[in-house]
């Protein structure tokens, strides 16, 4: 499709507002024009049919960049990944179903510059579920002010997008961090960053002795300590502290044997006290 049309340089700097001036400057087709210029493309491999369709929609793309500078992300960069997903909105494009491209478009627009937002937004990626991809997108708005979530405020959030108030808050806190660089300026020879403290100590007699006890603990011991314990204790603590997804909690467990919340806490915190002796006598 690039190979018949050329896009409006894009290239940083000043040049952005040249190019929005560029942009807005393309008449926007009607849909008669839209619906023939997209038979063609698809009929004949138009790649020029294509390139107009692109160019006119260029603006829409500005558009929804711009509801995306909170990110601190070049604006220019979000343009251009917009762009990307305009051109396979094009490509996708089926002027029979009698939508307006601009409504097909945006969100192939947006999935792109979402993808391109989560890949350099921080050097950790910090959504990887759908339900942790629209809490991260939608988080800003939800606040409120400034101020730090209150547990209600997350309770909220989280009911309206499906994840636990625990994600809120952690995105909320991971969102409002500061990236620090690893390593320091090269052009600055008297400045120092986080990599000039670290050292490794994990090949240290003293590291690898203590690595092979605690595992040794995490091991033997704690096949130990559980031994002593009854099997209603046992299924509470591995339930609720050795699951490998998310514990059980205390009402559920209430559930499964017939007694109160509170019955489970106190059973619970019994056979771990029976434990934490078990380990120290070991």
């Amino acid at each position: 499709m690039s190979e018949a049309m050329t896009l409006p340089v894009l290239a940083g700097g000043d040049s952005l507002d040249r190019y929005i001036q560029q942009v807005h400057a393309i008449p926007m087709l009607s849909q008669e024009e839209e619906i023939s210029l997209a038979t063609r493309f698809h009929a004949e491999n138009d790649l020029e049919a294509a390139g107009k369709l692109v160019l006119s929609h260029l603006r829409v793309v500005v558009s929804i960049a711009r509801g995306y500078a909170g990110y601190g992300l070049p604006q220019a960069d979000l343009v251009q990944e917009g762009n990307i997903g305009l051109m396979k909105a094009v490509k996708r494009f089926e002027p029979t179903r009698g939508v307006r491209l601009f409504s097909f478009a945006v969100h192939w627009i947006r999935a792109e510059i979402h993808e391109y937002i989560l890949r350099n937004w921080r050097l950790v990626r910090i959504a990887t579920t759908k339900a942790q991809r629209k809490l991260f997108f939608n988080l800003r708005s939800m606040k409120q002010g400034l101020a730090a979530l209150s547990h209600k405020e997350a309770q909220a959030i989280a009911d309206d997008l499906g994840v636990k108030p625990e994600e809120v808050l952690e995105m909320e806190t991971r969102m409002s961090g500061q990236d620090v660089a690893l390593m320091a300026d090269d052009g600055d020879e008297d400045s120092y960053a986080p990599i000039d403290w670290l050292a490794d100590h994990d090949n240290e007699p003293v590291a690898v002795l203590e690595r092979r006890a605690t595992d040794r603990l995490h091991g033997e011991g704690l096949e130990g300590a559980l031994d002593t314990l009854d099997a209603r204790s046992r299924r509470i603590v591995e339930a609720r502290w050795l699951a490998d997804d998310q514990g059980a909690t205390l009402h559920e467990l209430a559930d499964e044997f017939g007694v109160s919340a509170e019955r489970i806490r106190q059973i619970e915190a019994k056979a771990l006290q029976k434990m934490k002796s078990a380990l120290v006598a070991a």
